[in-house]
C-alpha cells in the first residue's frame, strides 16, 4: 500500500491507495461542475458525513471546478410509504415532497439511498417488499419526467451486533426501530439491496452504486481485529467511520478510483459542513415536508449569501 500527498494550495488529503475497487458502473463522470446534484434519502443522508466528504474531496482535487452538492435527506423518510404502528408520528414518504424538490430546485442529478426505514425493522414481507420496489420505481420515472438523471444507492446494512438489545426474535409481538428484527439485514435490507443492484441494467438510472456489500466486507475485515467493532451506536445510525465508509463506496462505485480513506484538514472540512447543513437547512424549509421537529432552515436568499462568504473562506484557506 502505497501513502501519498495531493494538496491544493496548503489543503491536504491523504489517500491510502489500494489494489482493488468496485466496478465502474458510469462511463463518464455523473458528477460536474456547474450541475446541481440533490442527495435524498433517510437520517443517514440527512446526517451528511458523507456528503461532506465527498464535497470536500471534490473540491480538494478539482480546483477552479464548482460543484453544488445539497443534502435533501430527511430524518425517518421512507420511499415506500410505510410506517411501523408505535413510530411516534406516521414517518414521512418522499414522494409528498418530491414534486416540489424537482420544481424547485431543478436538479440534473438526484442521488437516492432508501431502504434501511422501509422495511419497518420487520420480518420479511412480500407486501413490504413490493411497497419499496414500487416506491424506487415512481421516483425514478418522476425525476426522469424532471430532466433530472437518477443515481440509485444501496441501503447501507443494519449492523446487529452494535444493537443486541433492541433485537427481537420473529415470533416477537411487535416490531419496529425500537424493537428491531434480528435477522433485518440478511433478510430484508440485502434483499432490497440486491434488487437495487439488479435494476441496475435498467436505461431509466443513470448509475446504480452497492454500498451494502463494501460496508458489510469492511466491517468482517474490522472484525477479525476487534471482534467488537461497529460504526454505529443502534446499528442503523453510523458514525464518523462509516461515513467515510459510505463516501469511499460510493464515490470508487461511480468510478472515482482515487478517492479512498481521506484523511481531511480540519479546519477545511468544518467549514464544508457548516456550509452543507447551511444549505440542507434552507432548501428543506423552501420546499417543505411533514416531518416534525426538524429545525428551520434560514430564507434560502440568506442561506446562500451566507454559503458564498463561506466557500470563499474555503478557497482562501491556507
Amino acid at each position: 500500500m502505497f501513502p501519498f500527498q495531493l494538496r491544493r494550495r496548503s489543503l491536504a488529503f491523504t489517500f491510502i491507495m489500494a489494489f482493488t475497487a468496485l466496478p465502474l458502473v458510469a462511463e463518464e463522470p455523473l458528477f460536474r461542475p456547474d450541475q446541481r446534484i440533490v442527495f435524498v434519502g433517510d437520517s443517514i443522508t440527512f446526517a451528511g458525513g458523507y456528503i461532506d466528504l465527498i464535497d470536500a474531496y471534490l473540491a480538494a482535487t478539482r480546483p477552479g471546478e464548482q460543484y453544488e452538492l445539497i443534502n435533501l435527506g430527511l430524518p425517518s423518510e421512507t420511499v415506500s410509504g410505510l410506517s411501523e404502528p408505535y413510530h411516534p408520528f406516521p414517518r414521512p414518504d418522499v414522494h409528498e415532497r418530491l414534486g416540489r424538490l424537482l420544481t424547485k430546485m431543478k436538479p440534473a442529478v438526484v442521488v437516492a439511498c432508501y431502504g434501511m426505514n422501509d422495511g419497518i425493522y420487520h420480518p420479511a414481507s412480500e407486501e413490504r417488499f413490493t411497497r419499496y420496489q414500487a416506491g424506487i420505481d415512481k421516483l425514478v420515472k418522476r425525476c426522469n419526467e424532471a430532466g433530472a438523471k437518477v443515481i440509485l444507492v444501496t441501503p447501507p446494512p443494519f449492523d446487529p451486533l452494535a444493537n443486541p438489545k433492541g433485537l427481537v426474535a420473529a415470533d416477537a409481538n411487535e416490531f419496529g426501530y425500537r424493537d428491531i428484527y434480528k435477522n433485518y439485514d440478511a433478510e430484508v435490507i440485502a434483499p432490497y439491496a440486491k434488487w437495487i443492484v439488479e435494476r441496475g441494467g435498467r436505461q431509466d438510472v443513470a448509475a446504480v452504486v452497492d454500498i451494502h456489500t463494501p460496508i458489510n466486507k469492511h466491517l468482517a475485515a474490522k472484525r477479525k481485529q476487534d471482534p467488537k467493532y461497529t460504526m454505529s451506536g443502534d446499528g442503523v445510525h453510523v458514525n464518523d467511520d462509516g461515513h467515510s465508509a459510505i463516501a469511499k463506496a460510493l464515490m470508487q462505485g461511480l468510478g472515482y478510483k482515487d478517492f479512498q480513506e481521506v484523511k481531511v484538514d480540519e479546519k477545511f472540512l468544518k467549514l464544508v459542513r457548516e456550509r452543507q447543513q447551511l444549505l440542507r437547512d434552507a432548501w428543506l424549509s423552501e420546499v417543505g415536508h411533514k416531518r416534525p421537529r426538524v429545525k428551520a432552515g434560514l430564507s434560502l436568499e440568506e442561506a446562500e449569501e451566507k454559503a458564498a462568504g463561506l466557500r470563499k473562506q474555503m478557497d482562501e484557506l491556507e
